[in-house]
């Protein structure tokens, strides 16, 4: 079956596997250009069993040692796939939508309780892990590439330099940053202008560092940072912002958060949410991600959150769609976890690396070839909250 279904898919590149046995099974056009990837199988098992069900245990096999590389990494098998399966797949009719729906609303379901409880399965790793491949700041986000040759740390800060400058800080507001990961873009805010902040995180283990970085930064008496879940927050804030953490949420859970968002925000308020999303409409979580990585996550199509957004009675005052800018965050967070991966054998085991590494690859190539791009979209509750064109913006990024 395993043979059949490739057959079928390289068309693109070459594709060869080796067996314990000395058998080779080769695919695609040996003669044509394109990634050339070699791969072994341990035992005809792992082959049928990521032939029944890839998106789960092609991964699995990886991480257990049971497909093994010959030839280029784990990203060069991806991206073959990645490739060969973009040039057939077509997005879901309305059929597949409709019988989506059940499964998408028991996986997503995430109650206060378990959302607390998934975060903690990706989040609360040590320090260390997220400082192995993640910039000096700790921007577990995608970056803002304002030009091709920039490093990650200088696309980092111009990403928290194109927020700032969408959310129009001045003095004496009071700024609301929902999911504020490790406390950069908090802290960064602070430091833009006289403006209080509160940053709320479900994960103990960035809240702790989220602290620590405040009291270093002195900024500890005008930025705040709280373990609370965002449905349970009360006041009133000028801005709010949230980048990343959308992809939580669930979709069953998308009318009570910009229902919060309406509530929180102030009537002359400008809200920012920062969320990847996809452009082949609404779909499923990959088995893997949801086992391994992340747990009740769902990538959203604009499909799923514009008609939210219109029921909430909030303005979408501007959109923007950040293409590739994530697929190059992610090859540098592939490339120096790779570096620095021996760093963590006192704390993570081959396994648990072989897992890390398939999950940015496979985040790579989602970006690359899978249709997986950056909203960023403003909301206010009045038309004229924000300038009528979009000038401050280029004005923000250029200063």
């Amino acid at each position: 079956m395993l043979k059949s279904k490739l057959d079928r898919l390289i068309k693109v590149g070459r594709l060869s596997i080796a067996w314990p046995n000395g058998e080779v099974w080769r695919f695609g056009d040996q003669g044509s250009a394109g990634p050339d990837v070699a791969v072994r199988l341990e035992s005809s098992f792992a082959a049928a069993k990521i032939a029944v069900h890839p998106h789960l245990y092609l991964g699995e096999a990886y991480m257990d040692g049971e497909l093994t590389m010959e030839r280029g990494g784990v990203f060069d098998l991806l991206d073959l796939l990645g490739r060969n399966l973009a040039l057939r797949e077509a997005p879901p009719n309305l059929l597949q939508r409709w019988a989506r729906r059940p499964l998408a609303l028991l996986q997503q379901y995430n109650s206060q309780r378990s959302a607390r409880r998934n975060v903690a399965r990706h989040y609360d790793f040590s320090e260390r892990l997220y400082r192995a491949f993640l910039d000096v700041d700790l921007q577990y986000s995608c970056a803002y590439f304002a030009r091709p040759d920039m490093t990650l740390e200088e696309a980092q800060t111009a990403k928290r330099r194109h927020i700032a400058g969408k959310l129009l800080l001045k003095s004496g507001q009071r700024v609301l940053d929902i999911g504020c990961g490790f406390g950069g873009l908090a802290l960064h805010i602070a430091r833009s202008a006289d403006v209080e902040v509160l940053g709320v995180t479900l994960s103990r283990e960035q809240l702790d560092v989220a602290k620590r970085r405040a009291r270093e930064a002195g900024l500890d008496g005008r930025v705040r940072f709280e373990l609370a879940d965002y449905r349970a927050l009360d006041g009133r804030f000028d801005r709010i912002v949230s980048v990343g953490m959308f992809e939580h949420v669930g979709k069953p859970q998308y009318p009570k958060f910009f229902a919060v968002i309406a509530r929180l925000l102030d009537p002359k308020g400008v809200a920012l949410l920062h969320a990847i999303g996809r452009m082949r409409g609404p779909g499923l979580t990959s088995a893997w991600i949801r086992r391994y990585i992340f747990p009740g996550g769902y990538i959203p199509a604009l499909s799923d959150v514009a008609p939210i957004i219109e029921r909430s009675g909030l303005w979408l005052t501007d959109l923007e769609v950040l293409r590739l800018h994530y697929a190059e965050t992610l090859r540098h967070w592939r490339q120096r976890f790779l570096a620095n991966r021996s760093s963590l054998a006192d704390l993570y085991d081959d396994r648990f690396c072989r897992m890390w590494e398939f999950y940015l690859a496979a985040s790579e190539t989602s970006f690359r070839h899978g249709g997986f791009m950056v909203l960023q979209a403003q909301l206010s509750h009045a038309p004229d909250a924000a300038p009528l064109t979009r000038d401050y913006m280029t004005d923000a990024d250029r200063s």
